[in-house]
């Protein structure tokens, strides 16, 4: 898989692998300014804090606070975990039922120039280069066979758009738990983990 760029069939491998892909203040309205970039994904492994970009991938960013403040993510799970690979989430229940996404997928940002390192948030997507919608994941290695090389299908990547800045060891523990198949999918964590919530926190937090 991690020479996918050289072999197009691996693409379509890692393609297949992301398929099983509000505040108060309204979904419209503009956040505080110390609360652009920071969020919080509160999980039943522990807080996963993280820093976006959106001077580098303004579309991703808003279309994932816009998921946060509409509260979508709360209840899902992280559905999909291979070890030393990356953490996926955002799109299913426990049960493993598909939530649908409330909004149109979105312009892949993979060519902003941010890398598929270890830590980082990226958004989940089909084979289709812009098809992601609300699942995101948070990469355990340095996944950089994953990054834009060129704009064709295979190798137009995964756009990244933040960094995991606090609870790196609560992604590291959640990359190792027993996973399994489950309802037809693979890679399904045993125990459920849970996302709680995911919200906009101050800088200082």
């Amino acid at each position: 898989m991690r020479f996918r760029t050289v072999i197009p069939i691996l693409f379509a491998l890692v393609a297949a692998l992301f398929a099983c892909e509000e505040d108060s203040t309204g979904p419209h309205s503009p956040a505080p300014p110390d609360t652009w970039r920071f969020f919080v994904i509160q999980t039943t492994m522990g807080d996963i804090k993280l820093e976006l970009y959106p001077d580098k991938a303004p579309v991703t960013v808003e279309n994932f606070r816009r998921y946060a403040r509409e509260h979508f993510y709360d209840g899902l799970i992280f559905h999909r975990v291979i070890e030393n690979f990356m953490n996926q989430g955002g799109g299913f229940t426990p049960a493993m039922i598909p939530r649908q996404p409330d909004h149109p997928p979105i312009q892949n940002e993979a060519g902003n120039g941010l890398s598929n390192a270890r830590y980082t948030i990226a958004m989940a997507r089909t084979s289709v280069v812009n098809s992601a919608t609300s699942q995101f994941f948070i990469n355990a290695n340095d996944n950089t066979f994953l990054d834009h090389h060129d704009e064709t299908t295979q190798g137009f990547g995964y756009a990244v758009f933040g960094n995991v800045i606090e609870g790196m060891a609560v992604v590291d523990s959640m990359n190792v738990v027993p996973t399994g198949p489950f309802k037809g999918y693979n890679d399904v964590p045993q125990t459920t983990i849970l996302i709680q919530s995911v919200r906009s926190v101050p800088a200082t937090r």
